[in-house]
């Protein structure tokens, strides 16, 4: 069993669950045991506690954010560490990428990132899909460590010795794998999550529409950012305008209190033709539509991620231009 170390910061703590999660299967098939800094039990000496750990793991996840470039324990400590294990043999490093930001210049630089490319997990629009790559990854390291062998018996004394840093009740004695605690959002946590899936939705339209006028003759796109709060994107055949919306972020009450999408451009707030608004469970922040545009395939009730919502709106967007002949 190959032991599976989170280096990461704990502003991306929602993004570290939402992988294990995904490594589940990993866990339960004998393969990986996973370990992060929240397994600390009282008493123990935190500091301690991770070096030991991040000495005898087998399998360094380095979560890549730009919180985790500037954490200095996170970078010189933990990231360090790491790869000169790497380098000796002695670990396998994987960095992932979850946030945007300058990583190829760091040490890991040089490693295979997973998802494949380099591509962050939050641009994905699928994000579950990309969290399954970087469970992918993992399940070839573990393969690879073991020899190809698939037994859930350690490969080697070092391994087993690593097993003992779990607590005993979890080799010891039955406990339930339920063991998730419903999470609370505030106002201030819908509010930036709000705005931070505005501003993705607003890049991903200018970058979007880049790339379309790239890729099609005699298509020229044009996008506007209005202010911190509105943006205008047109796309044109030959001079023709073939589409226009505005998009616009309304505040926290009222007609508009979400992130709204209609067709031409208006500085008006008081219409829309699609809205996505923030949503949560006990687990995580997302986005709601309310199903007004159905043919681009939203019925209201799926949950989506900031990257899923703007695709939606590019679906809506793309829409005359897919029908126009």
């Amino acid at each position: 069993m190959a032991i599976v170390f989170f280096s990461y910061s704990h502003a991306d703590e929602d993004l570290r669950d939402q992988l294990e999660k995904q490594l589940s299967i990993l866990k339960r098939q004998g393969a990986i045991e996973t370990w992060h800094d929240r397994r600390i039990e009282a008493g123990e000496e935190i500091d301690a506690a991770i070096s030991r750990t991040l000495m005898e793991s087998d399998i360094i996840l380095l979560l890549i954010s730009p919180d985790f470039i500037n954490s200095d324990y996170c970078y010189d400590r933990e990231m360090m560490v790491a790869m000169e294990r790497h380098e000796r043999g002695d670990a396998i490093v994987i960095p992932v990428i979850l946030r945007a930001c300058q990583w190829h210049g760091a040490p890991f630089g040089k490693l295979n990132a997973t998802p494949p490319d380099g591509r962050p997990i939050t641009q994905a629009v699928d994000r579950d899909q990309a969290f399954l790559e970087v469970a992918n990854a993992v399940q070839a390291a573990a393969r690879k460590l073991s020899g190809g062998r698939t037994s859930a018996e350690p490969s080697s004394p070092r391994q087993s010795a690593a097993r003992q840093l779990r607590p005993p009740v979890a080799d010891d004695a039955p406990r339930s794998s339920n063991l998730r605690i419903a999470k609370t959002f505030t106002d201030r946590d819908k509010d930036r999550f709000k705005r931070e899936a505005f501003d993705l939705i607003a890049k991903f339209f200018e970058n979007s529409l880049e790339e379309l006028s790239r890729r099609n003759d005699g298509i020229e796109g044009d996008f506007r950012r209005i202010d911190a709060n509105r943006f205008h994107a047109s796309v044109y055949r030959n001079g023709r305008a073939l589409s226009r919306c505005t998009i616009y972020m309304g505040g926290d009450s009222g007609f508009a209190n979400g992130i709204a999408f209609t067709e031409g451009e208006t500085s008006e707030s008081n219409s829309f033709g699609e809205m996505l608004r923030v949503g949560s469970d006990d687990q995580s922040l997302f986005l709601t539509g309310l199903g007004m545009r159905l043919a681009a395939g939203n019925n209201g009730r799926e949950k989506l991620a900031p990257e899923g919502g703007a695709e939606y709106f590019w679906s809506i967007f793309m829409s005359p231009l897919q029908r126009e002949r």
